[in-house]
């Protein structure tokens, strides 16, 4: 090492400001990926390509591997089966990556691989190249909740537990700024025709390929500043081996906290519901009928109100603790699910409900993920297995997507309404919420 990056690293250290603002600033790089694509303009994209002239058959069902399925459900399968890659290789990357001291190298892959899938999904145009939407869809999501698992696990090394809150509020209020300021680009693109040069479809097109331009770039100032973890010898055909015996010790200590693993429980439960909301809402707008201008209009709502939610709900865990904050947070969610079954297409009026509706899930969006992040990070033991324990944090996270998509996708299937899935999520919320009621009190979280 030379001594212009020894006097860098001797600069930044645990708690540094500098430190916590870059890592926080990839949120501001990764948050496009899950406003643009995962949320606002490839579901609309999706759903209205998907069910264009000569797309979809008389019953509304497009082919897939030679199996006929509801567009909806196809998707909802599809990133399905990208949270169980993930939830399947992650620990086994996690406990790799402590075990050898390479977690930047990881950040940096998933990364890679989300932001170069997010540009392909420009290729997907029509009935021939649906492959190419799920296909990189799934790879997508690898990359970007791949990439999370590493991010997540710097959280404990870069800032102390009385900062940890905010510096994770800090990272889903720039998350959500710089998501707004891409998509509000986007939506020019998308609309205006600038010049007559493209239209709607090639639009969105372009917009794929800022999101992976924006993501790649910005995640190069995240990565100046954090540490490079020191390596240790290790002949190339242990590295499985060693990876896999230290998530095994992780995951027995682990399981010997009561308070972490009833946190964990629930935290699985709102999970279940929160990212399936959130993965869900754009195509739920479209089922009852909102224009595409309005759709992205309530879905910005949903972030700015989203930086103050992050805001507003970390100042007040400061004041009467964690789990009473998560508490309340949990039950506005419940609200959500109920507000959100009873709009149909028909009702008078739904844009401003669902504008409302919107405005609620901004709220306490940022406020549930940033608080839930710290939260878990508060709890941890002493230890350098910091990926390893957060690979079953975000292993959690991702299983209770699965079984939120697929409940959702199932339900949809057998009455043909997403009023019923959206009840069905109304219920996790509130199972997740007498669960975390049992928690007792710990030094960092009240």
């Amino acid at each position: 090492m030379n001594k212009n990056n020894y006097i860098l690293k001797e600069q930044l250290q645990r708690g540094d400001k500098k430190l916590t603002n870059a890592w926080a600033f990839y949120d501001w790089a990764n948050s496009v990926y899950s406003l643009v694509i995962s949320t606002a303009v490839f579901p609309i994209y999706y759903s209205g390509l998907t069910q264009s002239e000569g797309f979809a058959n008389a019953e509304g069902k497009i082919e897939f591997l030679g199996t006929l399925w509801r567009p909806t459900t196809l998707y909802n399968y599809a990133l399905a089966l990208s949270f169980l890659i993930v939830a399947f290789i992650s620990p086994m990357l996690s406990g790799i990556a402590d075990y050898v001291g390479n977690k930047k190298f990881f950040l940096k892959s998933f990364c890679f691989l989300g932001s170069i899938s997010v540009m392909s999904l420009s290729f997907f145009t029509g009935k021939d190249t649906l492959w190419v939407g799920i296909i990189f869809s799934i790879f997508a999501s690898i990359g970007f909740w791949g990439s999370i698992v590493f991010y997540n696990a710097y959280l404990p090394e870069i800032a102390y537990p009385e900062q940890q809150d905010n510096v994770s509020a800090k990272g889903f209020m720039l998350g959500y700024l710089g998501s707004v300021i891409l998509l509000i680009i986007c939506l020019v693109l998308i609309e205006s025709n600038v010049f007559g040069l493209y239209d709607k479809q090639m639009g969105s097109q372009i917009s794929f390929i800022l999101v992976g331009i924006w993501w790649l770039g910005f995640a190069q100032v995240t990565y100046k500043r954090l540490p490079d973890d020191e390596k240790v010898s290790l002949p190339k055909d242990n590295y499985l081996k060693k990876g896999l015996l230290e998530i095994k010790q992780v995951a027995k200590e682990l399981f010997s906290y009561q308070e972490l693993k009833i946190f964990l429980i629930a935290f699985f439960l709102l999970s279940i519901g929160v990212q399936t909301i959130i993965l869900m809402a754009g195509i739920f707008g479209v089922a009852l009928g909102l224009p595409t201008l309005n759709l992205i209009g309530t879905i910005l709502i949903v972030q700015l109100v989203g930086i103050l939610g992050a805001y507003l709900f970390s100042r007040l865990s400061s004041k009467i603790g964690n789990i009473k904050t998560i508490k309340i947070i949990i039950f506005i969610w419940a609200v959500i699910c109920f507000i959100g079954f009873n709009l149909t297409k028909e009702m008078p009026n739904v844009a401003i409900y669902f504008y409302i509706l919107g405005g609620l899930i901004g709220l306490v969006m940022g406020a549930i993920q940033s608080l839930a992040r710290s939260t878990y990070s508060k709890l941890l033991p002493k230890t350098d297995d910091t990926t390893s324990y957060f690979s079953f944090f975000d292993v959690t996270e991702k299983i209770a997507i699965v079984v939120g998509m697929v409940t959702y996708g199932v339900l949809i299937a057998l009455t043909g309404s997403m009023q019923w899935s959206v009840l069905a999520l109304g219920v996790f919320f509130i199972a997740s919420f007498l669960v975390i009621n049992t928690m007792k009190k710990t030094k960092y979280v009240k």
